[in-house]
């Protein structure tokens, strides 16, 4: 259940052109390398491919029939002048959010492009297709769920299709953004030989918990967003919040390309009528509490990525894991995918980028993003369906970046190493290192059910917007605040921040959302990450996860649901979207409660806002754990 980037549709709508939706030049592809002065020890090395090969792109458009009859709208893009007996890799980009726009006269005229990224591939000796999803865009046929097993299995037949080509050399790689960088994951589920290397990047690997329900709590504002654009996008229509981005230049695209020939455009209407059964899955979040909570067919596990693991290892395929710190919660699917996945090829990068990573974000403010993204994609698909040397050998599996410091470093594994810093709550708002030792202290505090993060957050970057956090001081007013004392020194967070609370609340459920925060020695307050935990999931499992993680398991099914009981003490554990983050010497570290994000998560309990007791006693020493960098040698 993820959502796309968008290009800078300002300038690019008719890259609209390049539409394929979900972004095939969402993350600035043209972005200058990295410079010299901007490079430093372990970063991710840039990679030169050399000149471009060919002039340009050219596309032809086709449905390819299935084995059960339903035709799939394909987009072909090979270079200009390609000579005959010539033999390319091709990467496959597999989209539920169209393939490519129809645009109106004349601007048809004079756009034609599979969008930035895709053609600087095709000009370096690629051959690219887009493809509509089975049940999307031209293609005929209807989606029951996300990425079922007949959308998985058109994958392999489009793969035996492409190695069958005079111009293929046999090899394919997957790429994609968001839905169809899972879409690219899926891929490798087939176990085809034929395919050498996979990118799924800012995408899932849990669907309930990465994205429907962080935490146990509904992600509504996303559910909501994602139905009515999924829903647009199969009436043929412009979504309503793109139309509003693109303002006037909506009115030039028709809707989404129909396959080449006379029959083309007969054809899409009658591909249009099978989307009319789609199942919507925003209705199923809105109407679930819990993970087993579905239909009589199936859950979110069956459209999971790590329900797949034993095949994604199986394919021997290596995987490159792509996302950012303010990507959502992928940062965190991408980790949970690079831990339980065990090819020793697969890699895993994270940067200071949103969804899609049009933008880093500096400060909590998005600013066009300064990495080589289609430097390192080519670095990747070069080496295992070229088999040129690119390099790629020698860097080491784990790329990070450090905010403020403004840094890249390497690790042999995720997490680098880490001493933990426990901080407890004190009195007056304090955060101290000191054990509390009064048998009986805790904070009253009254949710306030109005508290926002704003409608350009995290998590509205899965819409295609840009982070951009407001000072956060005002917003902390009211809610319950723990400050620790001016630091002594530069302190690096990196990894999973825990908390714990100890509280007794007055309702039987609630929403619990707890903030990481910089305070600037002027009083200034910036957004580092968040966690989030419905009281009703509180319950640890005692059995093991389904896939490797590194922070406080829960199953969040039926079984383990616990409602609170009121006035009564419960211990609630839960983590905070990794980061990595530099506390500058003289800034404090805040933790700060919410009960509430009205901007995006669903109201718990409804009515009457609660009121907490948190407790901070030596029986009951609410308390967070960061993940601090070692220093480094020589440092003060």
């Amino acid at each position: 259940m993820t959502f796309p980037t968008y290009p800078r549709l300002a300038v690019r709508l008719l890259a609209l052109v390049a539409l394929a939706l979900p972004l095939l030049a969402a993350d600035a592809s043209g972005a200058p390398p990295i410079t010299a002065s901007d490079a430093i020890v372990n970063v991710p090395r840039p990679y030169d491919p050399g000149p471009d090969a060919y002039a340009g792109a050219l596309r032809t458009s086709f449905y390819l029939s299935m084995r059960d009859g339903v035709r799939i709208a394909v987009d072909l893009w090979l270079p200009k002048g390609l000579e005959e007996g010539a033999k390319l890799p091709a990467i496959l980009h597999q989209t539920r959010y169209w393939r490519g726009a129809q645009l109106r006269w004349p601007a048809s005229l004079f756009f034609d492009s599979p969008g930035e990224r895709a053609e600087s591939f095709v000009r370096q000796g690629y051959a690219w297709l887009s493809v509509d999803a089975r049940g999307s865009g031209a293609s005929f046929g209807t989606r029951p769920y996300p990425w079922s097993p007949d959308e998985t299995r058109d994958g392999a037949q489009i793969v035996d299709w492409i190695i069958a080509q005079s111009w293929s050399n046999g090899t394919v790689g997957a790429f994609g953004t968001s839905y169809d960088g899972t879409t690219a994951e899926f891929l490798a589920v087939n176990q085809h030989p034929a395919v050498r290397a996979v990118a799924p990047r800012f995408s899932l690997f849990d669907a309930w918990a990465d994205i429907a329900f962080p935490g146990g709590l509904r992600l509504a504002s996303f559910a909501k967003q994602w139905g009515l654009f999924n829903g647009a996008l199969d009436r043929n229509e412009v979504p309503p919040h793109l139309a509003e981005m693109l303002g006037w230049r909506r009115f030039m695209v028709l809707g989404v390309r129909p396959v080449d020939g006379p029959e083309g455009e007969a054809l899409l209407q009658e591909a249009l009528k099978d989307h009319v059964d789609n199942w919507d899955v925003a209705e199923l979040a809105a109407n679930s509490t819990y993970r087993d909570d579905g239909t009589e067919a199936n859950t979110a596990d069956d459209f999971s990525p790590f329900a797949f693991a034993k095949q994604l290892d199986g394919s021997g395929t290596p995987i490159y894991g792509w996302s950012g710190w303010f990507d959502g919660g992928y940062a965190h699917a991408a980790i949970k995918r690079h831990l339980t996945l065990t090819n020793p090829e697969n890699r895993l990068i994270l940067g200071p980028w949103d969804h899609g990573a049009r933008f880093q974000v500096k400060s909590a403010v998005g600013v066009p993003t300064e990495f080589d993204h289609r430097g390192q994609l080519l670095k990747f698909f070069d080496r295992y369906l070229k088999q040129e040397q690119t390099g790629l050998v020698n860097d080491a599996p784990v790329h990070y970046y450090t905010m403020v410091e403004g840094r890249w470093k390497a690790a042999s594994a995720w997490p680098p190493p880490s001493d933990p810093l426990r901080l407890y709550f004190a009195a007056d708002g304090k955060l101290s290192p000191n054990a509390p030792q009064a048998r009986s202290a805790a904070d009253r505090h009254t949710v306030d059910p109005n508290h926002r993060t704003g409608t350009r957050a995290r998590w509205d970057s899965l819409m295609g917007y840009d982070v951009a956090y407001a000072e956060r001081a005002a917003a902390d007013a009211t809610l319950l605040t723990y400050d620790s004392p001016p630091l002594d020194r530069d302190v690096e967070v990196t990894g999973h921040p825990v908390v714990t609370l100890y509280v007794a609340s007055s309702a039987d459920d609630g929403a619990f959302l707890a903030y990481l925060e910089d305070v600037a020695p002027d009083g200034s307050v910036t957004y580092v990450t968040e966690g989030v935990l419905r009281a009703l999931h509180r319950k640890l499992a005692t059995t093991p996860a389904p896939y490797r993680q590194l922070v406080p398991y829960r199953t969040l099914r039926r079984t383990d649901g616990r409602p609170l009981r009121p006035g009564e003490v419960a211990e609630l554990v839960f983590d905070l979207l990794p980061t990595s983050y530099l506390f500058r010497e003289g800034h404090s570290i805040r933790i700060a409660l919410a009960g509430a994000d009205t901007d995006h998560f669903s109201q718990v309990p409804e009515g009457a806002p609660p009121t907490w007791e948190v407790s901070r006693s030596r029986a009951h020493p609410s308390h967070v754990m960061l993940p601090v960098a070692p220093k480094e040698p020589g440092a003060p």
